[in-house]
């Protein structure tokens, strides 16, 4: 009889293992599940790491033993430099609201820039009254966070998220990694939501690049932060892929 999966699920910026729960509680029971708060939050808010030294820092957590990762936004771009740097770590990838980076080296210098007074806001003003601004984006607007959620992410401190923009930004994946995407030879599934246009841009792209390992699917009505808009549409959706790749 195989074994469970298991599943390293890894969050978003300003999240925490906690923003899972609603996808963890909607997995078939028996599948082995690992939520890491990763590097500037949750309890790993003293840890200062950059997205290649956060990919090395996981597979060490792994054991050698390899598991089907889920990144979301800054936990996809996590997950892919896993992927890339640390194969032997992934034995199927789930990217949702992903990207390998900017191509322009104008945006890219301006994404680091804004990245940078995003940090000096949150450490002038404190996590609670960031968080307000950062979730009243657009990118957003479909979102609401559970309270257990909302209280998790407001446990973050400030010097830990600050850290994380400066070094795990999208801006710090310079070059970008589209030119490398193609190496990911494992079962890949890239999701993302049809209101959120300029991922799923992004994400017909990753796909593109990955190749024939990879898979699409959008969710509609879901904007960009789709497990947590749709979780029952969401832990469907990675339930049957993961069966389907495993087979």
């Amino acid at each position: 009889m195989p074994a469970p999966p298991r599943l390293l699920l890894l969050h978003g910026f300003t999240q925490t293992a906690v923003s899972w729960r609603p996808i963890v509680e909607r997995l078939p029971s028996g599948w082995e599940v690992l939520a890491p708060d990763l590097p500037g939050h949750g309890t790993a808010g003293d840890r200062r790491l950059d997205l290649a030294g956060s990919a090395e820092h996981l597979a060490r957590s792994l054991r050698g033993e390899p598991a089907i990762v889920v990144g979301y936004s800054m936990g996809g771009r996590t997950a892919l430099r896993l992927a890339l740097d640390h194969p032997e770590s992934v034995a199927g990838l789930v990217l949702i609201g992903a990207t390998a980076g900017i191509d322009d080296p104008a945006e890219r210098a301006a994404r680091r820039r804004s990245d940078e007074a995003l940090a000096d806001r949150i450490e002038a003003e404190g996590v609670e009254a960031f968080l307000e601004r950062w979730l009243a984006q657009p990118l957003f607007a479909g979102l609401t966070p559970e309270a257990d959620d909302l209280a998790a992410r407001r446990s973050n401190n400030p010097a830990g998220l600050a850290s994380s923009l400066r070094l795990a930004g999208t801006g710090t994946m310079d070059p970008p990694w589209w030119d490398e995407v193609h190496h990911i030879e494992v079962p890949t599934l890239v999701l993302w939501g049809e209101d959120d246009p300029k991922f799923a841009q992004l994400g017909r792209r990753l796909v593109d690049g990955i190749g024939p390992n990879a898979e699409a699917s959008s969710l509609v009505d879901v904007g960009h932060a789709v497990h947590l808009e749709a979780p029952d549409a969401t832990a469907a959706l990675v339930t049957g892929w993961v069966r389907r790749a495993l087979d």
